[in-house]
């Protein structure tokens, strides 16, 4: 019987997962990451530690009258499931790890780029942090609730899949895992669809499984990412919004409001649809041009992170450029200093610096880095 450390959201994934993996016979510790981001309302907020000699941590300490995060109520929809299913459950306070997130999140607006906190949690939290209190505890597996797979290619050898329900595959969001890291590492739900985990829960009585799924950014509650970088860059981005061959359309309140490719919410009736083809933080202006005007031939990419031995010269793949976008076919080199190199076959549009570019092979998730500039 293997002991495994779960990562738990409050969302059914999470909460069938806890399931999948009892029942399969597994000693099953439920972990709850708090990020400390406050609310309006009243909450509790909790604490907890992981063991320094090998014990069990401190059950988690309730503080009367202070207020908690957010994500309180995820939290106690996570306790009583793990109350539910007998396992046990810790609150651990995360708030200064998901601080530096928020950091990156903010700078990487500021600086006219598109940020992606989920990757850099699962990077930092997920599948780095909680493997520190996996080994505190003696733990032989890191779990989570994402749609994905991980496989064992070869003896000793891992790799990362997509998931079966390509509705819902989270692959593209996991590429920064350490590749030594993937035979640690289970992803129960990844073998189902999301119907059939979210019909798993109801029949074995789970109180989240018609809980919606998260739409939002954990420390975004409200959707107004602008707002939150105005709260902690006070400074004036506002400038002008021009087109391809330099002439001015309009004004902006602050680019970061805008995203490479976005096309709804410009503001400026201009006759025909136009694009945000890139942002320039150093003259503070947003350019704006037609769909053409986005088709990108490569692109680079730093912090390149190679799930595979890496290769020698460009090997052919499917790239992704964003989670949402379907994976066009491509060609993937790798270039000195971590970065590497991504040449498409066809055009590729709307190609944004800051989000992440995932390469596959088939269902294998083969490398994926962070876009520096197409």
């Amino acid at each position: 019987m293997a002991r495994v450390v779960l990562a738990m959201s409050g969302g059914v994934d999470s909460s069938v997962a806890a399931y999948l993996l009892r029942d399969a016979g597994h000693e099953v510790v439920g972990l709850f990451m708090r990020h400390g981001v406050r609310a309006a309302g009243p909450a509790c907020a909790v604490d907890g530690t992981a063991p320094r000699d090998g014990g069990a941590p401190p059950l988690p300490v309730i503080r009367p009258g202070k207020q908690g995060c957010c994500s309180a109520a995820d939290a106690e929809d996570a306790r009583r499931v793990a109350q539910q299913l007998g396992i046990p459950f810790y609150v651990l306070n995360f708030e200064d790890e998901f601080e530096s997130i928020i950091e990156y999140f903010v700078r990487e607006y500021a600086d006219g780029r598109t940020p992606n906190p989920c990757i850099v949690c699962n990077d930092r939290l997920k599948f780095g942090k909680l493997f520190d209190y996996a080994d505190a505890w003696g733990a032989d597996f890191v779990a989570t609730g994402h749609y994905a797979r991980v496989q064992e290619t070869a003896p000793g050898i891992w790799g990362l899949f997509t998931g079966r329900d390509s509705s819902k595959d989270q692959s593209y969001v996991l590429f920064g895992i350490p590749r030594d890291r993937l035979g640690r590492i289970r992803f129960p739900v990844g073998e189902h669809s999301k119907e059939a985990i979210r019909r798993l829960a109801g029949e074995i009585g789970l109180r989240v499984a018609e809980k919606p799924d998260s739409q939002e950014i954990c420390f975004v509650p409200d959707g107004d990412h602008a707002a939150l970088v105005r709260r902690r860059r006070d400074a004036d981005t506002s400038g002008e919004i021009v087109t391809t061959d330099g002439r001015v359309v309009g004004r902006h309140d602050g680019w970061e409001r805008f995203t490479v490719g976005q096309r709804k919410g410009l503001g400026i009736p201009l006759g025909r649809p136009y694009y945000v083809v890139r942002l320039e933080p150093e003259n503070r202006r947003v350019v704006l041009g037609s769909r053409e005007d986005l088709a990108r031939q490569d692109l680079t990419a730093c912090r390149a992170n190679w799930l595979i031995d890496p290769p020698n010269e460009p090997i052919p793949c499917h790239a992704k450029i964003r989670y949402r976008a379907a994976a066009v076919s491509a060609w993937v080199q790798p270039l000195p200093e971590r970065r590497l190199r991504v040449v498409f076959d066809q055009p590729c549009y709307a190609v944004a610096p800051g989000q992440a570019v995932v390469c596959y092979q088939g269902d294998r998730v083969i490398a994926g880095g962070w876009i520096e500039r197409p």
